[in-house]
């Protein structure tokens, strides 16, 4: 979870999706590779910048399942859901740090958005975990 210094959270369209939902970046850790880091690196890979300074992390590892009829879709099927550890983060860049034009692209627009209108945005199989991530995170923002 990015903030910027209005408080507002980074959320970005997904190139590979038809749907009008909005996510917060997010990615896989590497082996041998510690979540922190892994977060910073992904944010790097999907929106050109890693300037941010650490807030604070979720307690426990979030999961979310997939819909029954998304699982033959996603992930050539070999996949129910992810497990998650979530970050906050402050944004410590300008909007001219973001580029979504990266090495491979997974963002086609972005936006700042106020926090709570986050779970609205997101597609619904991942509504519930969105609030448990605001949850953790309301006093940052």
């Amino acid at each position: 979870m990015l903030l910027n210094a209005d408080n507002k959270v980074f959320v970005g369209q997904r190139i590979d999706t038809r749907t009008e939902a909005w996510q917060m970046p997010q990615g896989g850790i590497d082996l041998g590779e510690k979540p922190r880091e892994a977060a910073l690196r992904e944010l790097g890979e999907e929106i050109g910048t890693n300037k941010a300074s650490f807030l604070a992390e979720t307690g426990e590892w979030l999961k979310y399942e997939l819909p029954d009829h998304l699982i033959p879709q996603i992930w050539g099927g070999q996949y129910r859901g992810q497990e998650q550890k979530w970050f906050c983060m402050r944004f410590d860049g300008t909007d001219t740090d973001i580029n979504l034009e990266t090495k491979e692209p997974e963002f086609r627009a972005w936006q700042w958005l106020e926090p709570e209108k986050l779970p609205d945005l997101i597609v619904p199989f991942k509504r519930e975990l969105y609030r448990r991530v605001l949850e953790e995170f309301k006093g940052y923002y």
